[in-house]
């Protein structure tokens, strides 16, 4: 039996026991920083090597080999393994954080720096909790940037990403809305091709049972008098790498979007499409570090203790540890 009753309760006695007990009285350590202690932090967390979570079982989570295909993105690898040992115990746990909750629609917040496979996971996370029987939605965030026109007309084109390029307020009032229970949302369509918001195009949200937002800033706070997205939040999971890693993932998928995607006249990028490969791999590296590395030191992994889980991944991508966060006033370790 799992028995976790709140994202902010302990594991039962007896998992705790099989599954803690050699973590137990150890710091938690995240990638590229130092440890989560009490004195910086108001949460510790129960470490899960990928073993010992595996244990809490995938059950009837599965995936077939061609669905798990159709669901990866670019450079984002994701085995058989990955669903049955890391996505789908962790399914089976949000089964029971809904069980007891009860709340509709159940929000899932995936967060975590580009290039670090959030979308793949989070159509993973998708497909598998539909598989019982629930109406479950995807929204990503990139639907609530502003259209390219607002952002050169604000010169923010090299902050895109940034919490500043996105229309907060607009994200917030959807999340109100949707736990207001309004029958029908709408949500601008973003265009990775054309780097744009789609004029005209709208995904429609309709009171899905599980609803997951997959961004890079969904845990920050969103507003100028403090109210933040995660305010709407059930569950949160943000995806943890260390940077040298990350940046030679973006550097990967660059490459790759630079022979296929960018050699389209419809890109947004089409102006790289003849790059020799040194020069994708250096351009590549130059982006990385003029915008996505300050972003996610600046505005993401500043993010990253506000997550109900964390998810640590290999330079293999495999994730290699399970983080759960519990508050330091739980009453279960002093």
């Amino acid at each position: 039996m799992i028995c976790i009753f709140d994202i902010d309760m302990p594991l039962c006695a007896v998992q705790r026991v099989e599954l803690v007990a050699s973590v137990s009285g150890s710091k938690a350590h995240v990638a590229g920083s130092g440890p989560l202690r009490r004195d910086t932090s108001p949460y510790f967390y129960d470490l899960f090597t990928r073993r010992q979570w595996a244990r809490f079982d995938a059950g009837s989570y599965r995936l077939a080999p061609a669905a798990l295909t159709s669901l990866k993105g670019v450079n984002e690898p994701m085995p058989i393994a990955e669903v049955e040992e890391v996505i789908g115990p962790l399914c089976r746990l949000l089964d029971a954080q809904m069980e007891a909750n009860d709340v509709h629609p159940f929000v899932i917040a995936v967060a975590g720096s580009v290039a670090v496979g959030k979308s793949t996971f989070a159509r993973v996370l998708r497909a598998l909790l539909a598989q019982a029987g629930r109406t479950v939605e995807l929204v990503a965030t990139d639907g609530f940037l502003w259209p390219t026109a607002t952002l050169e007309e604000r010169n923010l084109m090299h902050r895109k990403g940034f919490p500043e390029s996105y229309d907060l307020e607009r994200m917030l009032a959807f999340l109100a809305e949707l736990k207001a229970a309004k029958p029908e949302l709408r949500v601008p369509v973003y265009s990775h091709e054309l780097y744009d918001i789609v004029p005209g195009q709208f995904q429609t949200v309709r009171q899905p049972q599980v609803l997951i937002l997959e961004g890079l800033n969904v845990l920050q706070v969103s507003s100028r008098d403090g109210a933040a997205a995660a305010d709407y939040f059930d569950f949160s999971v943000y995806l943890d790498a260390d940077q040298i890693d990350v940046e030679q993932w973006y550097v990967e998928r660059f490459s790759i979007l630079q022979r296929t995607v960018f050699q389209r006249p419809s890109s947004y990028f089409y102006h790289f499409k003849d790059l020799r490969p040194a020069e994708v791999r250096t351009t590549g590296r130059e982006i990385w570090r003029s915008i996505n590395l300050p972003n996610l030191l600046q505005n993401i992994q500043p993010t990253r203790e506000r997550a109900s889980v964390i998810l640590r991944k290999a330079r293999s991508h495999a994730v290699q540890e399970v983080l759960w966060r519990q508050p330091l006033d739980g009453g279960h370790r002093q």
